[in-house]
């Protein structure tokens, strides 16, 4: 690296060394230029005349999937894997091993580093550490643009070469493949000046009993007769029939504008007022007024109806600046795969009603939806929050083969449905699913879950702009026990405030909301909102079991207030002459690492505790898991994570109080595997997670991989992620 050649030449002397010194038949270097192309630089064992000619995507294929994800590979068998594309120009079809690493600078991908071998073998551990070594000296030669010639490769040559690829906000997850449909076709407003005042009021009251006249169609089908599309929807008609909404439009015309340019003037009206509100939850709603108005004015122009109505592709992908829940109930959900929105949020309404319908759906995608023609091809990637435009074959080939793994995946899944999570060793794990929603709950059947572990109830108070009623609650509450049937099932209490805005609480205005005013915070400073949701499920718990925890306790004190309140209501009841649940379980979530500190005392008063691995560990770690910037400066498999679990689980073994894992963490095969390790026996995750957890589980065998762990927790790594996957490897256990 010091000699005095050419940067070319020192590249390709680096990669002759690497694979004389690995024993590798191939290693090559993969440069990031403009757009995140990756192009091949310098090869050692691949045909020569596929340097500088050879690019690739981020994310497109093996190589650019190592580029998007900053995370080596390792496979024995690399054709093998979902995401493999074969480039003809580069020889590499006989080749099966393959090692990748990112060559990264400042954190930032500038390329890729790979040792190929025609044999089927896993490199180790410390081949891996060595060519991560490597890589961080060869940034050094790319980051000094030494290899850079401009005249070599011109952008146009490289836009032709690459499928447009954009980064956008990935809000309900899946993979969809299809042509661009636009939503709606543009309206434009020609006459705003009315002839006869009296005319347009007339033409405003009949499109105002068509607009509702639709909604009530809308919610007469089958599917929308109850959960939480008939709430959402419900909130949808409340701001149609808005007297105060209707009034100004027709003040509007009164003042001599015809009834299209009134309905417009309020719109613009109302977008100017909520855009400036410091309310989230009104903030969210611009969207349902906006559809609403625009759906108006379809209707007063004759034109009301929206793509929906049309004959529309088989595969769709539907495009639009902003939609209401209304809009996308109308599609045909045999037809649509996906949308892309260039608005949206995690909290809008057609963010939820998309998750709950397992629609794929992107937002926040800027100008992207101006560059799509109608009928272009797209993918939709709702897992990492990516758009494709007119994606090369090579891509869609990649992006099918990942469907048809699922979808084989997700029968192999459903095999297994009523066979129990034992591992091979004979150690049973109890497989929980998280719900939140009404939606949620056919997946017990469907996935053999032992029961719901942790069901979030923020969401009923969330997507109304009142408080719910106690009937509401009790009636939504009481379906949730009857879908589960014999299965337990744990219902954590209001967690609001932070990013769970309610409209009918003045949100705080804090500089660090995730550490502010909310959940448990909340509760005990207004009881009377946290008695009013206790007494609501201790009455649908009526002469069956119930669970009941508490989020973001940080300190003993603050369960015994809120236990106390359940007390209350227990003895309000026995008052009152009325039945209680047959059993009642009190616990908590622990997600501050204060509690996890203070167990001893605190196991002395709980039924069970539950750790919450969302907020536990981005507290831990002081990195907010929502900010890019930071959320991957960890790795939850570093040893420091590792042992403070440890030490949360160990201590409620020592004490018999049972603890069960909820969140992401432990929907993911490896962090699963390594949770077990440590000594969990109950896990609470997402149903898609249930399947392959299980899977693992069933091939994995527990013993050995605990004597593992206990050797890895002393070390200094920042992360034994590598180490556990080829322990995973090689005792045959099923990621």
């Amino acid at each position: 690296m010091a000699s005095a050649v050419s940067a070319d030449k020192r590249l390709d002397q680096v990669v002759r060394l690497i694979a004389g010194n690995m024993v590798s038949e191939v290693c090559s270097v993969y440069v990031a230029r403009g757009g995140e192309v990756l192009e091949l630089f310098a090869t050692e064992g691949l045909k020569k005349e596929a340097i500088h000619k050879t690019r690739l995507r981020f994310r497109e294929g093996l190589v650019g999937e190592i580029a998007a994800t900053g995370a080596p590979l390792n496979l024995s068998n690399a054709q093998s894997h979902p995401k493999f594309v074969y480039r003809p120009e580069t020889g590499e079809e006989i080749y099966h091993s393959l090692l990748g690493v990112p060559i990264l600078r400042g954190g930032r991908v500038v390329g890729v580093l790979v040792v190929q071998n025609r044999t089927q073998r896993h490199y180790s551990d410390d081949e891996a550490e060595a060519l991560q070594t490597v890589a961080m000296v060869i940034a050094e030669l790319v980051s000094s643009n030494e290899l850079v010639r401009p005249d070599e490769v011109t952008a146009a040559t490289l836009e032709r070469a690459a499928t447009p690829s954009f980064e956008v906000m990935a809000l309900a997850e899946g993979i969809a493949i299809g042509r661009a449909v636009f939503h709606e076709p543009i309206v434009e407003i020609l006459e705003h000046v009315a002839q006869d005042s009296g005319v347009e009021r007339d033409r405003l009251v009949t499109a105002f009993a068509a607009l509702h006249q639709q909604i009530d169609n809308l919610m007469a089908a089958e599917d929308m007769k109850s959960g939480e599309h008939r709430e959402i929807l419900d909130v949808y008609k409340m701001f149609a029939s808005d007297v105060g909404w209707r009034q100004r439009i027709l003040e509007a015309v009164d003042s001599g504008l015809t009834a299209e340019a009134a309905v417009e003037r309020v719109q613009v009206e109302n977008r100017a007022r909520l855009q400036s509100t410091p309310d989230p939850y009104l903030r969210e709603r611009l969207s349902d007024l906006d559809d609403l108005s625009n759906r108006l004015i379809r209707h007063l122009m004759g034109r009301a109806d929206t793509s929906a109505s049309e004959n529309l592709p088989d595969d769709f992908i539907l495009l639009a600046r902003s939609m209401g829940p209304a809009d996308l109930l109308e599609y045909d959900r045999s037809k649509l795969r996906g949308v892309i929105l260039q608005e949206g949020s995690h909290t809008s309404h057609v963010t939820i009603v998309a998750r709950a319908l397992g629609i794929p759906l992107v937002g926040q995608a800027g100008g992207i939806i101006e560059r799509v023609a109608s009928g272009e091809q797209l993918i939709i990637d709702g897992d990492e929050g990516w758009i494709y435009l007119s994606p090369s074959a090579e891509i869609i080939q990649s992006y099918q083969e990942t469907l048809v793994a699922r979808t084989e995946r997700f029968a192999r899944y459903t095999a297994l449905r009523n066979e129990p999570a034992v591992t091979l060793d004979g150690v049973e794990i109890e497989l929980y699913m998280n719900a939140g929603l009404a939606i949620d709950l056919p997946h017990l059947e469907s996935t053999g879950a032992k029961g719901i572990g942790l069901f979030r109830t923020e969401f009923q108070f969330m997507v109304g702009a009142q408080m719910p009623r106690l009937e509401t609650q009790i009636e939504h509450y009481s379906e949730v026990l009857d879908a589960a049937g014999d299965r337990p099932v744990v219902f954590r209490t209001l967690d609001i405030g932070g990013d769970k805005p309610v409209a009918f609480m003045v949100p705080e205005d804090e500089e660090n909301p995730a550490l502010g005013w909310r959940a448990i915070r909340v509760a005990l400073d207004r009881p009377a909102l946290l008695r009013y949701q206790l007494r609501a499920l201790i009455q649908a718990a009526t002469g069956r079991a119930i669970s009941i925890m508490f989020p973001m306790i940080t300190e003993l004190a603050e369960f015994k207030a809120a236990r106390a309140i359940v007390d209350k209501e227990l003895e309000r009841r026995r008052k009152l002459g009325l039945e209680g649940p047959a059993s009642i379980r009190i616990g908590t979530m622990i997600e501050v690492p204060a509690l996890a500190w203070h167990l001893e005392p605190l196991l002395k008063h709980v039924d069970f505790v539950s750790i919450g691995s969302n907020d536990l560990l981005q507290f831990f770690f002081a990195a907010d898991r929502g900010n890019a910037k930071v959320s991957g400066r960890y790795d939850v498999l570093s040893p420091a994570a590792l042992s403070f679990l440890h030490h949360i689980i160990s201590t409620c073994d020592r004490h018999n109080v049972p603890v069960t894992f909820c969140g992401e963490l432990a929907g993911k095969t490896l962090e699963a595997m390594a949770l077990v390790g440590l000594g969990l026996r109950r896990l609470s995750i997402s149903p898609a997670g249930i399947g392959p957890v299980k899977t693992m589980v069933r091939s994995l065998k527990l013993a050995p991989l605990e004597a593992y762990l206990k050797d890895l927790m002393p070390l200094g790594e920042r992360s034994v992620r590598s180490r556990l996957m080829a322990f995973a490897h090689d005792h045959g256990v099923i990621l």
